[in-house]
């Protein structure tokens, strides 16, 4: 079951998109310096497909994707909601994994994000960052990391 703590608006998660981020829960990773070490408990309130549609509608028109933030712990689930996502509510659908593990169906999504946070490497920002942002095209993923780091 896949459980949320919060949900924001966000601008720098999805390059080009206005995305509802929403943190998920029970965290596996338990990444050395994690920004969220709360999100590590089994905590918060079930993110099923009602409750989506609902947050979804909240900022419906405002909003061009839903980038689910976590899930590793329920990879299957995740992969559930973003089915439905992109082909019942009609968004974009991004997804921060700090793995590795590429989705069985990769068409229902639009971004992903691979790889645990590494303190020493940095975040997506970071040109040494071991973390990849892909857009997903045809079934093929298209490496666009880059476009979070500022060029001087």
């Amino acid at each position: 079951m896949l459980k949320y703590y919060n949900y924001d608006v966000v601008f720098q998660e999805v390059p080009d998109e206005v995305s509802l981020a929403i943190n998920l829960t029970n965290c596996p990773n338990h990444c050395p310096a994690c920004h969220s070490p709360h999100l590590w408990e089994n905590i918060g309130a079930e993110l099923t497909e009602d409750e989506l549609s609902r947050l979804v509608e909240i900022y419906r028109g405002d909003i061009t994707c839903v980038c689910i933030m976590g899930g590793d712990a329920a990879k299957n689930e995740v992969e559930t909601l973003a089915h439905y996502i992109k082909n019942t509510l009609k968004l974009k659908v991004a997804w921060y994994s700090g793995r590795y593990d590429k989705p069985v169906n990769i068409n229902d999504f639009d971004y992903i994000k691979f790889g645990p946070y590494d303190d020493e490497k940095g975040g997506l920002k970071s040109p040494e960052t071991n973390q990849r942002f892909y857009k997903v095209t045809d079934g093929n993923l298209i490496d666009c990391t880059e476009r979070f780091q500022r060029k001087h």
